[in-house]
């Protein structure tokens, strides 16, 4: 099972050098899952691109539809928030981020992340998560 975050499934939608590698780590029956969150980071990200003039509006919806087609299932936040808050402050890292984090441990799931900060987390916290991808 794999565990999606937002700036990897939109790598895969653009298109980019570094999501089509993580496509080629998915396995075809390979379940895919991610935080109900997911759809608002999408969201914010591709907000940041159309008024940073990187994206058009249409193009952006199209690359959001696809990003979130790319998850089989959501989990819903309300299983994790506390875990999400307790770790955050724990560890001093985003909660954000921490939704993918304990998702994928509870799961006992691949995370796929380009953020480089919580892949080091993981790799601290015995969470498996794609490490090797250069963003």
């Amino acid at each position: 099972m794999i565990v999606m975050d937002a700036n990897a499934a939109l790598a895969i939608a653009m298109g980019l050098d570094v999501g089509d590698a993580l496509s080629l780590l998915c396995n075809k029956d390979e379940r895919i899952i991610a935080p109900s969150l997911f759809c608002a980071e999408v969201s914010h990200s591709l907000t940041k691109y159309i008024r940073g003039g990187y994206m058009e509006s249409g193009e952006a919806v199209a690359c959001g539809r696809d990003a979130v087609s790319l998850i089989d299932s959501f989990v819903d936040d309300g299983s994790l928030w506390i875990e999400a808050t307790t770790e955050s402050i724990r560890l001093g890292h985003s909660s954000y981020d921490m939704f993918y984090l304990l998702l994928a441990r509870r799961e006992c799931a691949t995370l796929f992340t380009l953020d480089r900060r919580l892949q080091r987390l993981c790799e601290d916290n015995d969470v498996s998560c794609v490490c090797s991808i250069k963003a």
